[in-house]
């Protein structure tokens, strides 16, 4: 069986991309690692990957002006709702693809046929390796939307891969926040790692995703990183984040030279920094079983 486990955290920057780089490294070879931030994804900058194939992502459509067919009756600017309809200076109307919905009005009632309607290319997903293994990761473009269906097919690779490969792990980046990339990517996975930090906003934000797990009925864990810039908070949030029924599974402690692995394009555990340690026994806490027979 395969198991998916997948770290979260409430908000950005509380060090979820960096715990999951030393997760991958941890599972020496035996994990698949996918990165499921789409709108912002970073994990390569760690892992460095190397691309095997390439598959554009296309979701919804959107209204392209046959400038060689529009009379310019301007109906389509007057039924547009969302002002994507532009008047240019010959008389003619052109689409601005950042401001069109996608909604088809403009295609429907236009007399002249003149305005083509085909899928949008909103980015593009990737199958790699890693010296970790393979990966799986995309890249959401420039006001592009629909970053739920891109974690979907993000996740469905990587299953599909570890199934090939025999690989019993999957360990996937999730995005920050409550939203609905966040729910396509932890929605029937095995486990999922909340990463926070002692702070109101991080304590704020954790009480969201715990609640949001708890409607999906995962199975939570949480780990409180930087604990030691204020040791009070993070007694407060681990008290709290065990009476939502989730499982504190470990302390990170603040630790610079994090930022240093990360310009050399290392995971933590690949360093000598003391937060190494501190990731370490996250992992082990977790209990996830890597097919040596034993957990690490």
């Amino acid at each position: 069986m395969i198991q998916e486990l997948v770290i979260i955290s409430g908000k950005g920057g509380t060090g979820k991309t960096s715990v999951a780089a030393s997760f991958a490294v941890l599972a020496a070879g035996r994990a698949v690692v996918a990165d499921c931030d789409v709108d912002a994804a970073d994990l390569h900058l760690v892992l460095v990957p190397r691309i095997i194939e390439s598959t554009d992502f296309k979701s919804g459509h959107e209204a392209v002006m046959l400038r060689e067919r529009c009379t310019g009756c301007g109906l389509c600017a007057e039924l547009c709702r969302f002002e994507a309809v532009k008047l240019l200076t010959d008389n003619r109307y052109r689409v601005d693809p950042v401001a069109c919905e996608g909604c088809g009005v403009c295609v429907r009632f236009c007399p002249a046929d003149a305005i083509a309607f085909p899928e949008r290319l909103c980015g593009e997903w990737m199958v790699s390796e890693t010296r970790c293994g393979p990966m799986v990761h995309a890249c959401l473009g420039v006001a592009a939307e629909n970053s739920g269906k891109l974690v979907s097919i993000v996740r469905r690779e990587a299953r599909r891969i570890a199934g090939e490969k025999g690989l019993p792990l999957i360990v996937t980046d999730g995005p920050p926040g409550i939203g609905c990339p966040v729910i396509a990517s932890m929605t029937g996975s095995s486990q999922v790692l909340v990463v926070t930090e002692p702070t109101v906003s991080g304590e704020h934000d954790l009480e969201r995703v715990l609640k949001l797990a708890r409607h999906f009925d995962v199975p939570t864990s949480v780990c409180v990183n930087k604990w030691d810039i204020n040791p009070e908070m993070t007694e407060r949030i681990e008290r709290k984040a065990e009476a939502s029924g989730a499982r504190v599974v470990g302390r990170i402690r603040y630790d610079r030279m994090v930022t240093a692995a990360q310009i050399q394009a290392k995971a933590v555990v690949e360093t000598d920094a003391p937060s190494a340690a501190d990731i370490r026994s996250v992992w082990a806490n977790l209990k996830l079983e890597t097919g040596k027979g034993e957990h690490t």
